[in-house]
Protein backbone atom coordinates (compact mmCIF):
# COMPACT_ATOMS: atom_id res chain seq x y z
CA UNK A 1 0.00 0.00 0.00
CA UNK A 2 1.00 3.68 -0.48
CA UNK A 3 0.73 4.28 2.81
CA UNK A 4 2.52 1.14 3.98
CA UNK A 5 5.13 2.62 2.04
CA UNK A 6 5.06 5.69 3.69
CA UNK A 7 5.28 4.35 6.83
CA UNK A 8 8.23 2.27 6.20
CA UNK A 9 10.42 5.58 4.75
CA UNK A 10 9.30 7.71 7.91
CA UNK A 11 10.17 5.06 10.50
CA UNK A 12 13.32 4.41 8.42
CA UNK A 13 14.30 7.62 8.18
CA UNK A 14 13.62 8.21 12.21
CA UNK A 15 16.74 5.92 12.78
CA UNK A 16 18.99 7.21 10.18
CA UNK A 17 19.57 8.65 7.09
CA UNK A 18 18.52 7.18 3.96
CA UNK A 19 19.45 7.39 0.02
CA UNK A 20 16.64 8.60 -2.06
CA UNK A 21 16.99 6.61 -5.51
CA UNK A 22 15.05 8.23 -8.70
CA UNK A 23 14.36 7.77 -12.29
CA UNK A 24 15.53 11.04 -13.67
CA UNK A 25 15.45 10.30 -17.47
CA UNK A 26 15.03 7.31 -19.62
CA UNK A 27 15.46 5.91 -23.42
CA UNK A 28 14.60 3.21 -25.03
CA UNK A 29 12.84 -0.08 -23.14
CA UNK A 30 13.03 0.50 -19.36
CA UNK A 31 12.04 -1.20 -16.40
CA UNK A 32 10.44 2.02 -14.59
CA UNK A 33 9.04 5.26 -15.75
CA UNK A 34 10.16 8.55 -15.26
CA UNK A 35 9.91 9.86 -11.18
CA UNK A 36 9.95 5.95 -9.96
CA UNK A 37 12.00 5.62 -6.92
CA UNK A 38 13.01 3.52 -3.99
CA UNK A 39 14.19 4.88 -0.54
CA UNK A 40 17.89 2.63 0.39
CA UNK A 41 18.25 2.54 4.00
CA UNK A 42 21.65 0.57 5.15
CA UNK A 43 19.22 -2.11 5.98
CA UNK A 44 16.28 -2.33 4.08
CA UNK A 45 14.81 -0.32 0.91
CA UNK A 46 11.42 1.24 0.32
CA UNK A 47 9.83 1.29 -2.87
CA UNK A 48 11.36 0.22 -6.57
CA UNK A 49 12.84 1.16 -9.67
CA UNK A 50 12.20 -1.82 -11.44
CA UNK A 51 13.85 -4.64 -9.79
CA UNK A 52 16.85 -6.84 -11.75
CA UNK A 53 20.47 -5.64 -11.84
CA UNK A 54 19.63 -2.31 -12.15
CA UNK A 55 18.23 -2.73 -8.90
CA UNK A 56 20.85 -4.02 -7.45
CA UNK A 57 23.70 -2.08 -8.89
CA UNK A 58 21.96 1.17 -7.87
CA UNK A 59 21.08 -0.02 -4.20
CA UNK A 60 24.95 -1.03 -4.00
CA UNK A 61 26.30 2.36 -4.80
CA UNK A 62 23.21 4.07 -2.60
CA UNK A 63 24.94 2.56 0.51
CA UNK A 64 28.23 3.28 -0.52
CA UNK A 65 27.26 7.16 -0.65
CA UNK A 66 25.41 6.15 2.88
CA UNK A 67 28.68 4.92 4.22
CA UNK A 68 31.13 7.46 2.62
CA UNK A 69 28.64 10.03 4.24
CA UNK A 70 29.16 8.75 7.25
CA UNK A 71 33.20 9.71 7.41
CA UNK A 72 34.42 12.52 9.17
CA UNK A 73 34.19 14.69 6.07
CA UNK A 74 30.86 14.18 4.95
CA UNK A 75 29.58 14.98 8.74
CA UNK A 76 29.28 18.87 7.99
CA UNK A 77 26.40 17.82 5.28
CA UNK A 78 24.24 15.79 7.70
CA UNK A 79 24.75 18.31 10.79
CA UNK A 80 23.86 20.73 8.63
CA UNK A 81 20.95 19.28 7.13
CA UNK A 82 21.65 19.49 3.67
CA UNK A 83 21.18 16.67 1.31
CA UNK A 84 23.79 15.91 -1.25
CA UNK A 85 22.72 15.03 -4.42
CA UNK A 86 24.46 12.33 -7.00
CA UNK A 87 23.65 11.12 -10.71
CA UNK A 88 24.43 7.87 -12.42
CA UNK A 89 23.61 6.99 -15.88
CA UNK A 90 22.69 3.12 -16.73
CA UNK A 91 22.80 1.66 -20.45
CA UNK A 92 20.56 -1.31 -20.16
CA UNK A 93 23.19 -3.96 -22.00
CA UNK A 94 25.36 -7.25 -21.15
CA UNK A 95 27.34 -5.05 -18.51
CA UNK A 96 24.25 -5.08 -15.74
CA UNK A 97 22.89 -8.49 -17.38
CA UNK A 98 19.60 -7.05 -18.68
CA UNK A 99 18.60 -6.70 -22.50
CA UNK A 100 15.96 -3.93 -22.37
CA UNK A 101 18.07 -2.13 -24.58
CA UNK A 102 17.33 1.06 -23.45
CA UNK A 103 19.45 3.92 -20.96
CA UNK A 104 18.30 5.11 -17.46
CA UNK A 105 19.45 8.18 -15.98
CA UNK A 106 19.69 7.82 -11.54
CA UNK A 107 19.58 10.58 -9.04
CA UNK A 108 20.92 9.67 -5.57
CA UNK A 109 19.80 12.31 -2.79
CA UNK A 110 21.00 11.47 0.66
CA UNK A 111 18.59 12.83 3.06
CA UNK A 112 19.60 13.33 6.81
CA UNK A 113 18.05 11.68 9.48
CA UNK A 114 14.90 12.56 10.91
CA UNK A 115 14.23 15.56 7.76
CA UNK A 116 10.73 13.57 6.52
CA UNK A 117 9.63 17.16 5.63
CA UNK A 118 12.06 16.72 2.58
CA UNK A 119 9.83 13.88 1.28
CA UNK A 120 6.69 14.44 2.10
CA UNK A 121 5.41 15.68 -0.80
CA UNK A 122 7.41 13.32 -3.01
CA UNK A 123 5.59 10.19 -0.70
CA UNK A 124 2.23 11.84 -1.15
CA UNK A 125 1.70 11.62 -4.94
CA UNK A 126 -1.58 14.10 -6.68
CA UNK A 127 -4.23 11.58 -6.13
CA UNK A 128 -7.65 11.38 -8.31
CA UNK A 129 -10.89 11.73 -6.60
CA UNK A 130 -12.93 8.83 -6.91
CA UNK A 131 -17.06 9.30 -6.38
CA UNK A 132 -17.87 5.74 -5.90
CA UNK A 133 -21.95 5.35 -5.21
CA UNK A 134 -22.59 1.69 -3.77
CA UNK A 135 -21.04 -0.05 -0.75
CA UNK A 136 -22.44 -3.84 -2.26
CA UNK A 137 -19.73 -6.54 -3.03
CA UNK A 138 -18.27 -4.86 -5.56
CA UNK A 139 -18.02 -1.62 -4.03
CA UNK A 140 -16.21 -2.79 -1.03
CA UNK A 141 -14.06 -4.90 -3.42
CA UNK A 142 -13.34 -2.06 -5.75
CA UNK A 143 -12.28 0.71 -2.47
CA UNK A 144 -9.76 -1.99 -1.04
CA UNK A 145 -7.99 -1.87 -4.80
CA UNK A 146 -7.76 2.13 -5.05
CA UNK A 147 -6.72 2.15 -1.49
CA UNK A 148 -3.34 1.20 -2.72
CA UNK A 149 -3.55 2.97 -5.90
CA UNK A 150 -3.56 6.73 -6.53
CA UNK A 151 -6.68 7.77 -5.81
CA UNK A 152 -8.92 8.77 -2.66
CA UNK A 153 -12.57 7.94 -2.48
CA UNK A 154 -16.00 9.50 -1.55
CA UNK A 155 -17.71 6.60 -1.03
CA UNK A 156 -21.90 7.16 -0.91
CA UNK A 157 -24.47 5.19 -0.26
CA UNK A 158 -28.26 5.69 0.95
CA UNK A 159 -27.75 2.36 3.57
CA UNK A 160 -25.65 3.93 6.58
CA UNK A 161 -25.24 0.15 8.10
CA UNK A 162 -22.98 -1.36 5.04
CA UNK A 163 -20.16 1.06 5.39
CA UNK A 164 -16.59 -0.80 6.89
CA UNK A 165 -16.73 -0.04 10.50
CA UNK A 166 -13.26 1.47 10.52
CA UNK A 167 -12.73 4.09 7.78
CA UNK A 168 -9.55 3.99 5.55
CA UNK A 169 -7.57 7.11 5.97
CA UNK A 170 -8.43 7.74 2.00
CA UNK A 171 -11.59 6.74 2.12
CA UNK A 172 -15.09 9.07 3.29
CA UNK A 173 -17.80 7.12 3.65
CA UNK A 174 -20.86 9.35 2.94
CA UNK A 175 -24.69 8.24 4.03
CA UNK A 176 -27.12 10.06 2.01
CA UNK A 177 -30.57 9.54 1.11
CA UNK A 178 -31.68 10.27 -1.12
CA UNK A 179 -28.34 9.28 -2.37
CA UNK A 180 -28.32 11.79 -5.66
CA UNK A 181 -28.20 14.53 -3.17
CA UNK A 182 -24.53 13.50 -2.70
CA UNK A 183 -23.59 14.43 -6.52
CA UNK A 184 -24.37 18.37 -5.61
CA UNK A 185 -21.11 17.85 -2.93
CA UNK A 186 -18.66 16.31 -5.11
CA UNK A 187 -15.40 17.96 -5.67
CA UNK A 188 -14.89 19.45 -8.96
CA UNK A 189 -12.89 16.76 -11.19
CA UNK A 190 -14.37 13.64 -9.63
CA UNK A 191 -14.58 10.66 -11.17
CA UNK A 192 -17.94 8.57 -10.29
CA UNK A 193 -18.75 5.38 -10.36
CA UNK A 194 -22.19 4.14 -10.36
CA UNK A 195 -23.04 0.78 -8.76
CA UNK A 196 -25.92 0.87 -6.04
CA UNK A 197 -28.05 -2.04 -5.07
CA UNK A 198 -31.08 -0.43 -6.73
CA UNK A 199 -31.57 0.40 -10.58
CA UNK A 200 -34.09 3.17 -9.50
CA UNK A 201 -30.72 4.68 -7.26
CA UNK A 202 -28.68 4.13 -10.41
CA UNK A 203 -30.73 6.13 -12.97
CA UNK A 204 -31.18 9.12 -10.19
CA UNK A 205 -27.39 9.18 -9.69
CA UNK A 206 -26.59 9.20 -13.42
CA UNK A 207 -29.75 12.00 -13.99
CA UNK A 208 -27.86 14.59 -11.39
CA UNK A 209 -23.95 14.21 -12.47
CA UNK A 210 -25.68 14.61 -16.11
CA UNK A 211 -26.93 17.76 -15.12
CA UNK A 212 -24.18 18.79 -13.11
CA UNK A 213 -21.98 18.39 -16.04
CA UNK A 214 -24.63 20.20 -18.39
CA UNK A 215 -24.13 22.91 -15.80
CA UNK A 216 -20.45 23.06 -14.61
CA UNK A 217 -18.60 20.24 -16.84
CA UNK A 218 -16.67 19.16 -13.98
CA UNK A 219 -17.28 15.26 -13.78
CA UNK A 220 -14.42 13.60 -16.62
CA UNK A 221 -15.86 10.22 -15.97
CA UNK A 222 -19.17 8.80 -15.37
CA UNK A 223 -19.59 4.89 -15.46
CA UNK A 224 -22.45 3.01 -14.48
CA UNK A 225 -22.07 -0.64 -13.78
CA UNK A 226 -24.38 -2.25 -15.58
CA UNK A 227 -25.10 -4.24 -19.21
CA UNK A 228 -25.49 -2.38 -22.44
CA UNK A 229 -29.25 -3.81 -22.08
CA UNK A 230 -29.57 -1.62 -18.67
CA UNK A 231 -28.09 1.12 -20.56
CA UNK A 232 -30.08 1.27 -23.50
CA UNK A 233 -33.06 1.47 -20.89
CA UNK A 234 -31.73 4.27 -19.27
CA UNK A 235 -31.17 6.21 -21.66
CA UNK A 236 -34.15 6.05 -23.23
CA UNK A 237 -35.45 7.51 -19.96
CA UNK A 238 -32.99 10.22 -19.37
CA UNK A 239 -34.09 11.12 -23.30
CA UNK A 240 -37.26 11.40 -22.21
CA UNK A 241 -36.06 13.87 -19.11
CA UNK A 242 -34.75 16.18 -21.71
CA UNK A 243 -30.76 14.85 -21.96
CA UNK A 244 -29.56 14.98 -25.32
CA UNK A 245 -27.31 12.02 -26.70
CA UNK A 246 -24.38 14.17 -26.96
CA UNK A 247 -24.78 14.21 -22.90
CA UNK A 248 -26.12 10.88 -22.55
CA UNK A 249 -22.47 9.63 -24.59
CA UNK A 250 -20.59 11.24 -21.39
CA UNK A 251 -21.56 8.07 -19.50
CA UNK A 252 -19.49 4.99 -19.63
CA UNK A 253 -21.39 1.65 -19.24
CA UNK A 254 -20.72 -1.10 -19.23
CA UNK A 255 -17.32 -0.35 -17.04
CA UNK A 256 -14.29 -1.77 -16.45
CA UNK A 257 -11.52 -2.64 -19.43
CA UNK A 258 -12.94 -5.06 -22.15
CA UNK A 259 -11.72 -8.88 -22.07
CA UNK A 260 -11.71 -10.12 -18.78
CA UNK A 261 -14.52 -12.18 -18.37
CA UNK A 262 -15.49 -13.46 -14.93
CA UNK A 263 -18.30 -11.63 -12.43
CA UNK A 264 -16.96 -11.96 -9.33
CA UNK A 265 -16.67 -8.86 -7.11
CA UNK A 266 -12.99 -8.81 -7.40
CA UNK A 267 -12.44 -9.31 -11.00
CA UNK A 268 -15.17 -6.72 -12.01
CA UNK A 269 -13.22 -4.36 -9.57
CA UNK A 270 -10.07 -4.84 -11.09
CA UNK A 271 -11.27 -4.61 -14.41
CA UNK A 272 -12.65 -0.76 -13.43
CA UNK A 273 -9.48 0.00 -11.38
CA UNK A 274 -7.61 -1.10 -14.86
CA UNK A 275 -10.08 1.23 -16.85
CA UNK A 276 -9.45 3.94 -14.36
CA UNK A 277 -5.48 3.77 -14.53
CA UNK A 278 -6.02 3.66 -18.30
CA UNK A 279 -7.42 7.17 -17.91
CA UNK A 280 -5.35 8.23 -15.57
CA UNK A 281 -1.73 6.96 -17.77
CA UNK A 282 -3.43 9.26 -20.87
CA UNK A 283 -3.56 12.30 -18.91
CA UNK A 284 -1.17 14.83 -19.24
CA UNK A 285 2.47 13.80 -17.46
CA UNK A 286 2.11 15.12 -13.75
CA UNK A 287 4.91 17.46 -12.47
CA UNK A 288 6.99 15.16 -10.27
CA UNK A 289 8.20 18.21 -7.68
CA UNK A 290 11.61 18.59 -6.36
CA UNK A 291 13.44 17.04 -3.62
Amino acid sequence: MWSDTFNKVEQGLAQGPLCWVEVMDSRGSVPRERGAWMAVFADRVAGTIGGGHLEFDAIDRARSLLRGWATPGEQGSQGGQVATEHQHRYPLGPSLGQCCGGVVMLRFVLVPQGRMDMLRERLQPPRDCVALFGAGHVGHALVRLLCNLPYRVMWVDSRDSVFPEEEHELVQCEYSDPVQSAVADLPAGSQVLIMSFSHAEDLEVVAQCLGRQRQHGDLPYVGLIGSATKWATFRRRLRERGFSDAELDHVTCPIGVPGIKGKEPEVIAVAVAAQLLQRRSAAPTRNQGNL
